[in-house]
This record gives structure tokens, C-alpha cells and sequence, in this order.
């Protein structure tokens, strides 16, 4: 089977005609070619563009793309390849940029240990991107608990809801998309999983935010709050929210209403800091909030999961860590 790397180069090479063809951005080329790959690789002509000898080359190049028969996981990393050379080539800002694999794995081991294996799940992502963290840790439940995902995103954004359709497409994902101000009220099921890298800054739509309670008490409040709150609105009684926070999360002047609003809704379990060497700065680095809704037999931990992930460069420090989870999960959890 074909690696994603191989599959990046008859991909790429059909972006770039595209792009060339078309006078287009980067990113537009990516989109359109993506989509001749969701229609089977149909090349779609407006306006005698792209010319006939572009098409011709196109349709050579998709016949090197048999993308209906690739694994999902090898599907989304090629797209992530692809789209690492349209955030480089069209000078994409940082918050619209994907998360990368190394967080998103992390996100998914964690999450394949705490929960039960037994039965489908749902899952959603409030600030959903491109849906590489989505499909990410989709996948990799998908192939560690050998039951049905159903995942749900919504962002605000249309030119990155454009990207996850096209991505969702292309991996065969049961993924519905909503574009919608995910601080609104969502169309979306209660689920039994929240997942998302979540936007940090603030939100500027003040009357939005009148029924929050992690709203701030003056100015703008915290993005990142409202979307934690609105997450555990929409999980069932025990789902699980797994957030890619601040690691200064709890060092602000929002603390303490934050904290209060946590422990009147949900379990605060965990707060684990990811590896210094994957952020450029000590004030970009992240951590992973987990918390637990109440109820649906529910429990808080005796002890919070704290600790940090080691440098997944250094493998055997990462197994042990992550044997220390299957460790407090044993005792904290499933107790």
C-alpha cells in the first residue's frame, strides 16, 4: 500500500496545475483538486478552465491516487502533507493553522485510555479547523476499541469548513459539519466526547454571552472559557471534555469564577503539560484539561492526573508515562 509520502507527490503535482491553470491561491487549488478526488476523480471545467491538456495531466495523476481504497489514517496524513505546503506557500495565519500530529496523538492515547471500550461513541469538536484533530483522534479510536464513531464539528469559518468537508470525504469519516458560532446554540446530539485545540483570546460578541457563567464580569470574556462551558452543555452525564488549553489556564484574573463554574458542573480530573520541545516559547505551551461532566455514575478522581508527557523522542520515558495513566485510570476511574 502506498505511503502518504507517495501519494504526496502525484497529489501535489495536481495542485500545483491547478493552481498554475487557474491563477488561484494555493489553498483554492488544494480545495478544487481535493474535490475532483471526492467526485472520483472527475476533473470539473468552468469556463474552459483548466485547459484540456491540463486535465489530460490530471487525469493521469489520479489514476496514481486510489484514495477509495486507502486506509483512513493514510488518507488524512496525506492531506496534512499537503495542506503544511498551503499554510507555507499562502502565508496562512497562525490560528488557522492544524494541530499537530504530535498533540493530536497524544489527545488520542489519552482518551482511548479512560474510556470504556464497549459501545459506539460520539464525539465532537467546537472549533473544528480543518478536522485534523478530529479525524486524528477518530481514527485512532476507530482502531483501538473496534466500534463505530459518529463525530460532529462546527467553526465559524468557511474556508476551513471547506477544508474538513473535503477531508471528512476523502477518509470516509462519519463526520457532520455545521458553520455556525459554535458560542450559539449547536444542532448537535449530546455526545459522549468533547475534543478540541481550542482558539485562546477573546470573545467579542458581549450579548452572546449573557447565559455563560465562566463569562468575565467586565470587558470581553475569554473565548476559550465559553467554548469549555458550551462543550459540557452538550455532553452526556460522564462524557468526557479532553481541551488543548493555555498551560497558564489557571493563572489569570478569570481563575476563580472559572474554577467555581467546573466544579458546579463537571469532575476536574486531569492537567497534563505536553512537551516543552514541541512549542517555539514557554508562553505558546499547552496542556491537556480533562474533565468529566457530572453524573451517569460519575466520580471525581481521589487524585487529579497531573504530571507531563515526556519528549516522544524519548520512547521509553513516554511508555512509562503512559503506563502511570493506565495506572491512575485503574485506581481513579474505573474504582
Amino acid at each position: 500500500m502506498a505511503t502518504p509520502e507517495q501519494l504526496f507527490v502525484p497529489f501535489d503535482r495536481a495542485t500545483e496545475l491547478l493552481q498554475a491553470d487557474l491563477n488561484s491561491s494555493y489553498l483554492d487549488a488544494f480545495l478544487e483538486n481535493a474535490e475532483n478526488l471526492v467526485d472520483n476523480g472527475k476533473v470539473r471545467v468552468e469556463d474552459g478552465l483548466p485547459k484540456p491538456e491540463t486535465v489530460a495531466e490530471l487525469n493521469k495523476l489520479y489514476q496514481q491516487l486510489d484514495l477509495l481504497h486507502t486506509d483512513r489514517e493514510t488518507v488524512r496524513r496525506l492531506l496534512q502533507l499537503d495542506l503544511l505546503k498551503v499554510i507555507r506557500k499562502d502565508a496562512i495565519q497562525a490560528n488557522h493553522q492544524m494541530t499537530p500530529d504530535t498533540l493530536g496523538i497524544m489527545m488520542a492515547y489519552l482518551i482511548e485510555k479512560i474510556i470504556d471500550r464497549n459501545h459506539p461513541y460520539t464525539i465532537f469538536d467546537p472549533a473544528v479547523g480543518t478536522a485534523n484533530l478530529l479525524t486524528t483522534v477518530m481514527n485512532h479510536l476507530q482502531e483501538a476499541i473496534d466500534q463505530p464513531v459518529q463525530g460532529y464539528g462546527i467553526d465559524n469559518d468557511d474556508e476551513l469548513l471547506a477544508v474538513a468537508s473535503v477531508s471528512v470525504s476523502l477518509q470516509r469519516e462519519p463526520v457532520e459539519l455545521f458553520h455556525q458560532d459554535a458560542i450559539e446554540p449547536l444542532t448537535i446530539p449530546q455526545s459522549d466526547l468533547a475534543v478540541s485545540d481550542l482558539p485562546v483570546g477573546y470573545y467579542p460578541l458581549d450579548e452572546n454571552t449573557k447565559n455563560y457563567l465562566t463569562r468575565a464580569e467586565k470587558g470581553h470574556s475569554y473565548v476559550h472559557h465559553l467554548l469549555i462551558e458550551q462543550s459540557m452543555n452538550y455532553l452526556k452525564p460522564g462524557g468526557f471534555g479532553v481541551f488543548l488549553v493555555p498551560s497558564n489556564l489557571f493563572q489569570t484574573e478569570e481563575t476563580m469564577g472559572f474554577v467555581k463554574w467546573i466544579h458546579s458542573v463537571a469532575h476536574f480530573q486531569g492537567l497534563i503539560n505536553l512537551p516543552a520541545d514541541l512549542f517555539k516559547n514557554q508562553a505558546a505551551q499547552k496542556s491537556i484539561l480533562l474533565l468529566q461532566r457530572q453524573g451517569g455514575g460519575s466520580h471525581q478522581a481521589k487524585q487529579v492526573l497531573l504530571g507531563s508527557f515526556p519528549s516522544v523522542k524519548k520512547r521509553a520515558e513516554f511508555v512509562a508515562f503512559m503506563n502511570q495513566i493506565d495506572a491512575w485510570v485503574a485506581a481513579n476511574l474505573k474504582s
